[in-house]
């Protein structure tokens, strides 16, 4: 059996560095504002594991997102949406979360409880721009609702549980991952 003073992860991130920091930084935003691809390059970025929990509502469903939405409903959605939140427990990690997890009062709270929620601030037309599948992209729409209407109605309340908004404009990825280290008091472990 081999013996190490420390283990590896310790040796090369020292307890009491921000890397072991336990504080998890939590993705909020609309559905195209690059939540999933920001978060693992952020993760990687900092030497946090990644999280993606429409991949984890995926993976309790056994079924993608939007036929999730289209057999079951808007409501069955929004109870696995919450579901799936208050089921983390893990600290110290990069969470993106589904762009509807606003409208669970309860999912929001325990997400705060878990670290810093950042909202990934991307004006309307981009959005429209990256948004080109709605139709089986795994987005609650309320009946008739538009997308700009969505729009209208989460911003709002990305405001109210942010505790720190990145205006990500058209911003490349890896700027948008510097900005949140920056704004979070992160540490590059990749540099």
């Amino acid at each position: 059996m081999l013996y190490y003073e420390k283990p590896i992860f310790e040796k090369y991130h020292p307890a009491g560095s921000s890397v072991m920091d336990k504080k998890s930084i939590i993705l909020i935003g609309m559905p195209g504002c690059g939540k999933s691809t920001v978060g693992v390059l952020l993760a990687k970025a900092v030497c946090k594991r990644f999280l993606d929990t429409d991949l984890l509502i995926q993976q309790r469903e056994k079924k993608p997102l939007q036929v999730i939405i289209n057999t079951r409903g808007n409501l069955f959605f929004a109870d696995c949406e919450e579901q799936a939140i208050l089921a983390i427990r893990q600290r110290g990690q990069v969470i993106a979360t589904g762009g509807s997890v606003v409208y669970s009062d309860r999912a929001m709270l325990h997400l705060k409880s878990l670290g810093t929620v950042v909202f990934l601030d991307t004006p309307f037309p981009e959005i429209k721009k990256r948004l080109w599948n709605l139709k089986t992209r795994g987005i609650v729409l309320k009946k008739g609702q538009t997308l700009e209407d969505m729009y209208n109605e989460r911003r709002p309340l990305y405001e109210k549980y942010a505790d720190v908004a990145v205006h990500t404009g058209r911003m490349k990825t890896e700027q948008v991952v510097q900005t949140v280290v920056e704004r979070t008091g992160l540490e590059r472990c990749d540099l």
